[in-house]
């Protein structure tokens, strides 16, 4: 067996954790304490975001997208792969350190999606983007710490409040999309989307194909703003 090599360390914005960069062979993994927040192996539920995502905006011309939290991603490639060549997505990725690792040890995981002319990296809270657009959004995509239920940075749960979601709402251009991953279901989740003013639909989806945890997509469609 492959022992485990540690590539380098950062600490979460808080500073109070500390992020693990980590290679075996051509597998990475980025773990937090004893938990593991993603695996090069396991890319399924995040290119699942972009692609159900993208399907919903399919007829929106000259797509703009807002991604938030980088990780590996899976994500931006597989929503690089559905959009056109008029597509804009900003990524917004709240610990530097990331974006080195997708630039440096992790460059051939991220396959050259960051040098894409559709693509702006900003290190970044999303929160700000999505709270002060200078355009509306056709998507926004959070894959932001476990979902609903943080472990990495507790501020991330203002994403996920009724005003944050309100917010969100109104980052959106009519028809527009929240797509939100989660490790797992939430109800009250589920609750605070329809109180905000989406329709909403859940699926479930895997983390490799049809095996590996399941997780959760909650597509919130805002189909009422003019």
């Amino acid at each position: 067996m492959i022992p485990w090599v540690q590539l380098d360390s950062a600490k979460t914005p808080d500073g109070a954790q500390e992020l693990r960069l980590k290679r075996r062979g051509s597998e990475f993994s980025i773990m937090l304490g004893t938990n593991e927040l993603m695996n090069s192996r396991l890319s399924g539920s995040e290119e699942a975001l972009a692609k159900l995502s993208c399907q919903k905006i399919a007829s929106h011309r000259q797509p703009r997208i807002l991604v938030g939290g980088l990780g590996m991603g899976f994500t931006l490639r597989a929503a690089l792969a559905e959009l056109g060549g008029d597509a804009e997505i900003v990524v917004a990725e709240l610990v530097p350190a990331v974006v080195a690792w997708a630039r440096g040890p992790m460059a051939e995981v991220l396959g050259g999606c960051l040098d894409d002319p559709r693509v702006t990296i900003q290190e970044t809270d999303v929160g700000q983007l999505i709270r002060s657009p200078a355009l509306g959004y056709d998507a926004i995509l959070l894959d932001v710490d476990n979902g609903p239920e943080g472990i990495v940075h507790k501020s991330n749960d203002a994403l996920y409040s009724l005003q944050g979601l309100a917010a969100a709402r109104t980052a959106l251009k009519r028809g527009g999309v929240l797509a939100v991953w989660s490790q797992g279901s939430d109800s009250g989740f589920t609750r605070r989307l329809k109180q905000a003013g989406f329709a909403v639909e859940e699926v479930n989806t895997r983390a490799n194909g049809k095996r590996g945890a399941r997780h959760v997509i909650w597509i919130a469609t805002n189909g009422s703003r003019p």
